[in-house]
């Protein structure tokens, strides 16, 4: 058996270590949804326009950095209330978790604190702009983020409501600006070097590590190991841990570089190899595997 594995390996790797184009690899890139987290009464509400600045600023930054970002609305428009204001973030995370075309891996959370001190001769504003990187699927938290004007400006001392919000939204903007670039930054070093290494040495892709669970339902123990030995020959590979190991059902977490495209054409490939059916199901971070088993001769 021992011998047959190696020489399994050996056609696995030969058929998964293909070298990547670069569509490929831009396929492997994190999709990204930035939403505002303003259910703090002290932040800017996302439907003021100096909220819709601040988002437009750090959606083209993140754009022209390379990174995949797609509009809230855009893509959820058909199954979720519009124009909601002052959203916990509970609510934020369960829709991103809920999106599935296209689905998302990093949400970037953010809240737009100003200050306004109105005094006898002038009116000075301050403003800072929050929040936090969040891996969708696995609930990790991938970094914060904070940046604050380097100073006060001024604005008339008789600033209307009007003009308040124009100062505001002129000097968020440019604040927006600096934030993407901290963000550009933060993803870039996430995903790391796409010429880079996994654990096996080879090649790592350029997306970042994501987690996925892998449920397999009616492997046996052999069946397991065998399969432990040959999943961290896949490109991408970073780790995996057993989370559950039982007789028929055994459930393990999973850490890749690889898309879940490439994940599921690499189990499929491996049970193709190993001549094991088995249903692949895939919902958003979970596959549910079900070997089909054939009946015994007796």
């Amino acid at each position: 058996m021992k011998k047959n594995l190696l020489i399994l390996t050996a056609i696995i790797v030969s058929f998964i270590g293909i070298s990547i184009s670069s569509q490929s690899l831009a396929a492997d890139n994190p999709n990204i949804l930035i939403m505002g987290e303003d259910a703090d009464d002290e932040t800017i509400p996302r439907d003021s326009r100096v909220f819709k600045r601040v988002l437009n600023a750090l959606s083209n930054q993140l754009h022209n950095e390379g990174f995949d970002v797609f509009d809230e609305t855009a893509i959820t428009l058909e199954n979720f209330a519009q124009g909601k204001v002052r959203r916990k973030d509970a609510e934020l995370i369960d829709i991103a978790r809920t999106i599935t075309r296209p689905p998302i891996d990093v949400l970037v959370m953010f809240a737009i604190y100003p200050s306004i001190k109105k005094t006898s001769y002038t009116t000075k504003i301050r403003a800072r702009v929050a929040g936090r990187l969040l891996g969708v699927q696995t609930g990790q938290r991938l970094g914060n983020f904070e940046v604050e004007s380097p100073k006060s400006w001024n604005a008339p001392v008789d600033c209307s409501r009007e003009c308040l919000l124009e100062v505001v939204g002129k000097k968020a903007k440019i604040i927006a600006m600096d934030v993407g670039n901290v963000l550009a930054e933060k993803l870039a070093d996430l995903q790391g070097d796409q010429n880079g290494s996994s654990a096996t040495g080879q090649p790592s892709g350029s997306g970042m590590a994501q987690g996925y669970t892998l449920v397999f339902v009616g492997f046996n123990t052999d069946d397991i190991l065998d399969i432990e030995d040959l999943f961290t020959t896949f490109r991408g590979y970073k780790s995996h841990r057993p989370i559950e190991l039982g007789r028929t059902r055994s459930e393990i977490n999973y850490k890749t570089t690889s898309s879940g495209a490439r994940l599921t054409r690499n189990l499929q490939v491996m049970f193709k190899q190993m001549n094991i059916s088995a249903r692949v199901a895939f919902s958003g971070n979970e596959y549910t595997i079900n070997k089909i088993s054939k009946r015994k001769a007796r």
